[in-house]
């Protein structure tokens, strides 16, 4: 049986605990906020986008909108990348071993056996590549909380530049989507070769008859390539929501069990002295019969 020093001590230490997992879950909630706040500004630009490409291509009525631009083209698979967008850091319950164990399984079950190159965004998704062994071709790590397009640049620029060189035949991009404060989930999507919605999707844009400059063609090439890049910007927004709602519901769990574990700790605190107390009256009395005889 521990001695009550020991058990104040204990109690003493998770209390502690319990003090700091609060202090991280009120930072967490309110970057939660924030962040959140950004991923729902930008979702609907990025919708747009995809849907004035698929409207773009649908107007190339005399050729393959395909051969436009070299992101649109498919080409046989033998090479395959994969952007990996996880978190600089942990004490965020299962966030970032969910994404690794879909990339896992993408690199094992999916790609028929071709090779992938791994971009990482994150340290998480870095560090456990490196450990398997895994191809890395680039990786950027310390980006900041609250990114702008700008600090994403770099990072469509690695994807865009061997797409167009022909080290990668397809490109996907996996990270963890935001869906609501206690609910996120790994998300891939394919990003290149970009394949524009069809069918209905377009038919509205179609009856309007809008004027494009210098033609619809040129805008398309343009556009292109500021699609990957707002994706990317978009995937790491929600990665960084995904990550201060997992880690502001991970430090409640540890506060709420650090408080049952201070209150075990003191019914057996409680316990213990009870016991000490009953020994040592029961010392007491035995020595007071004991003289008394």
């Amino acid at each position: 049986m521990p001695s009550t020093r020991t058990i104040r001590r204990r109690i003493r230490s998770v209390k502690n605990t319990a003090q700091t997992t609060k202090a991280m879950e009120l930072v967490a909630a309110s970057r939660m906020r924030k962040a959140q706040q950004n991923v729902v500004a930008a979702r609907p630009f990025s919708k747009k986008v995809l849907e004035i490409i698929a409207d773009l291509a649908a107007l190339q009525q005399n050729e393959d909108y395909r051969t436009i631009s070299p992101l649109l083209q498919q080409r046989p698979i033998e090479h395959v990348g994969l952007v990996l967008v996880t978190a600089d850091r942990g004490l965020a319950g299962s966030l970032n071993t969910n994404v690794i164990r879909r990339a896992v399984r993408f690199l094992n079950e999916e790609t028929g056996g071709k090779p992938v190159r791994l971009v990482t965004v994150g340290r998480k998704g870095r560090d456990f590549m490196v450990r398997v062994g895994r191809e890395i071709v680039a990786e950027f790590t310390g980006i900041v909380d609250k990114p702008t397009l700008l600090d994403t640049l770099p990072i469509s620029k690695v994807i865009i530049d061997d797409y167009v060189n022909g080290k990668y035949d397809a490109v996907y991009l996996l990270y963890s989507n935001f869906i609501n404060t206690v609910t996120v989930r790994p998300e891939l999507i394919k990003l290149l070769p970009i394949d524009p919605p069809e069918g209905e999707d377009t038919q509205n844009f179609n009856n309007i008859d809008f004027i494009f400059e210098p033609d619809p063609t040129a805008v398309l090439q343009s556009l292109l390539p500021r699609y990957v890049e707002v994706e990317i910007y978009q995937a790491i927004l929600e990665n960084f929501a995904s990550f201060y709602s997992s880690q502001m519901v991970a430090m409640r769990n540890a506060s709420d069990k650090a408080k049952e574990l201070v209150g075990d700790l003191t019914l057996t605190y409680n316990k213990v002295r009870q016991g000490n107390i009953t020994r040592e009256i029961l010392e007491i009395a035995s020595g007071a019969v004991m003289s008394g005889g």
